[in-house]
């Protein structure tokens, strides 16, 4: 071969490998983390805000958080081990702290993962993967406050309750169903679609006189009316073959929706009462008026119910679940904090005059699953 041929061939590699060289200089570099997320260990909403209203401005901190600093801290000990990743040597792991701030502020305000993004400084395909794992681990950690009562003490001491307070004797629950508004799941058709125009799938509960959840019936698709969800649901099984330790005539009540049974009692729907039946009827509304409540209650706390959930309806579950544990937590451990007494509908026993509770100001959130029901 011809020397000059060799050295041509040389030289043309040396200067393409030089020019390609230069051409990499001036490239930039791709980064792994933009630079205002990576500022968030100290830049971010939770050493900065959060931190400060944890120590100046506890009421503060309960508005973002939905709970106070100690309840955080008592929920964060209970998840850790279930969020919390390993380090790597590419990247440090989110912490479990940082990841159920997230969590929380998005039940309490439904605010989009683009919008948490900016406040918390952590990518929004990020918060998507690890919201799902918070979620199951809260309604994980918080099972026993959801727990349903199988015995008959337990189920006395509700009726009881519902006795004291209502006027109601032997009533050991009160059932509802109420549409939780979706965006249209893709390739879903009309199965979500609801008679309010709208999509949904459907929470089913049972809710004790202490505005507490007892039964929950979960993720049924919006077409669902409450009879139906009734009908199907574990809770009916139960009481049909008798194995869910209801004491003798005890009984739950619903509203004109649920079929009349020996142990459900629903208000006379016929013209012309006379007045025991209108007083019947008067006593069992003030009785169900607890599962309204309840409903009003979950949605003013956790506003993620105002508006359409753009969301999976599986992470949608995880959410409705996680968001009445909380509430059953927090009702139970520390009532007067979650919610003041103003905060539910009350009653003048002299006069009769019904004053609404506080979360009546926002009726834009669960729509009933009964056509003769009203929204909230």
């Amino acid at each position: 071969m011809d020397n000059k041929f060799v050295l041509a061939c040389i030289h043309f590699l040396r200067t393409a490998i030089k020019i390609e060289l230069e051409r990499r200089k001036k490239t930039k570099k791709r980064l792994w983390v933009k630079k205002w997320i990576s500022n968030r260990h100290y830049l971010g909403a939770s050493p900065t805000l959060l931190k400060e209203l944890a120590v100046d401005d506890q009421l503060s901190y309960r508005n973002i958080m939905r709970m106070s600093t100690d309840n955080f801290e008592n929920l964060l000990c209970l998840i850790r081990s279930m969020i919390q990743k390993q380090d790597t040597n590419m990247r440090m792991a989110l912490p479990a702290k940082l990841k159920l701030e997230i969590t929380l502020r998005f039940l309490a305000t439904g605010d989009s993962f683009k919008s948490l993004q900016y406040f918390f400084r952590v990518p929004a395909c990020t918060i998507s993967k690890f919201l799902p794992v918070v979620l199951d681990a809260i309604t994980e950690a918080l099972k026993s406050y959801l727990k349903v009562p199988t015995t008959n003490d337990e189920w006395a001491k509700i009726a009881e309750l519902y006795d004291r307070r209502w006027n109601f004797p032997k009533c050991c629950g009160s059932i509802d169903g109420k549409h939780v508004q979706i965006k249209k799941p893709i390739n879903s058709g009309s199965a979500f679609y609801n008679y309010k125009g709208a999509f949904s799938v459907i929470l089913f509960a049972l809710v004790d006189a202490n505005y507490c959840f007892r039964y929950l019936d979960i993720g049924g698709n919006g077409r669902a009316s409450d009879s139906a969800i009734f009908r199907d649901s574990t809770l009916n099984i139960a009481m049909e073959n008798d194995t869910l330790g209801f004491p003798d005539e005890h009984v739950i009540i619903g509203d004109d929706a649920f079929p009349l049974r020996i142990n459900l009692m629903k208000p006379y729907s016929k013209r012309k009462l006379s007045n025991k039946e209108v007083i019947f009827n008067y006593r069992l509304s003030r009785a169900r008026r607890v599962v309204e409540n309840t409903f009003g209650i979950l949605v003013w706390r956790f506003r993620v119910f105002l508006r359409p959930i753009e969301l999976q309806p599986s992470t949608v579950d995880k959410v409705i679940w996680s968001a009445c544990a909380l509430h059953n937590w927090l009702r139970m451990t520390n009532s007067n904090a979650y919610f003041p007494s103003n905060a539910v509908d009350t009653e003048d026993l002299n006069t009769g005059a019904v004053t609404s509770g506080l979360w009546r100001d926002f009726t834009s959130g669960l729509a009933s699953t009964s056509q003769l029901g009203q929204q909230l």
